[in-house]
């Protein structure tokens, strides 16, 4: 973002604010920021951050589609900002899949869920990214989506690991385990922990056993 901005300034003033607990002053900064907005770039960023301080889901809806708006006007035109806002469409897309859901618009939902699964790529690898890749998984498994489905062997393993601690097996397959989008690499991120955690050898016999036939299963072509 341009730290010379007005705009951008006074988004960072806000999310310092909310950081202090003080929701009434970030939303006078983010309010400012929007009306000093220069362009539909600083406008999309006091949109986004505007959006988390409505008094109704409705209104927030009002606010992240008004930004998704914004952010897509700047991809159709070739804006030089254009590039900036392409991080920004995973989360717009899974804040208005949860207005959706909120409002109870289960197919609105879903859809917005899918188009945030689609772009998570954009996003660099991270704890932001881990975030909201489970934010996203989470929202399409209450909806039913198909393609978030969790490995079933895998959840039964988990399930055993948190009964015992058994911290280590949790740390390595929970993320690929738990972040299920229905992506191309789902599959090999499953596979590719519980080899590691199967090449160990370090786990009951029976449990290594569960490990080699679900390996097996997602290495199977």
């Amino acid at each position: 973002m341009d730290t010379t901005s007005t705009t951008v300034r006074l988004c960072a003033e806000g999310m310092r604010a909310e950081a202090e607990a003080d929701p009434a002053r970030a939303k006078e900064l983010f309010e400012q920021a929007w009306a000093d907005a220069r362009d539909d770039y600083e406008s999309c960023v006091a949109a986004h951050y505007l959006a988390r301080h409505q008094p109704t889901t409705k209104d927030t809806l009002d606010w992240n589609e008004r930004c998704l708006a914004l952010a897509e006007r700047l991809t159709a035109g070739g804006d030089a900002a254009a590039g900036a806002v392409a991080g920004f469409y995973p989360s717009l897309h899974a804040n208005l899949a949860r207005d959706h859901r909120d409002l109870g618009n289960t197919e609105e939902a879903l859809a917005h869920y899918r188009k945030a699964a689609a772009r998570m790529e954009i996003l660099p690898e991270g704890a932001y990214r881990d975030w909201l890749t489970f934010s996203v998984a989470e929202g399409l498994r209450c909806l039913g989506a198909p393609e978030a489905t969790r490995n079933e062997r895998v959840g039964e393993l988990v399930e055993a690991w948190c009964d015992r601690r058994e911290l280590r097996a949790l740390c390595l397959v929970l993320p690929s385990y738990y972040g299920v989008l229905g992506a191309g690499d789902d599959r090999e991120r499953l596979a590719t922990a519980v080899r590691m955690l199967h090449a160990e050898r370090r786990l009951p016999r029976h449990e290594q056993a569960i490990l080699g036939d679900v390996l097996a299963t997602l290495t199977a072509t």
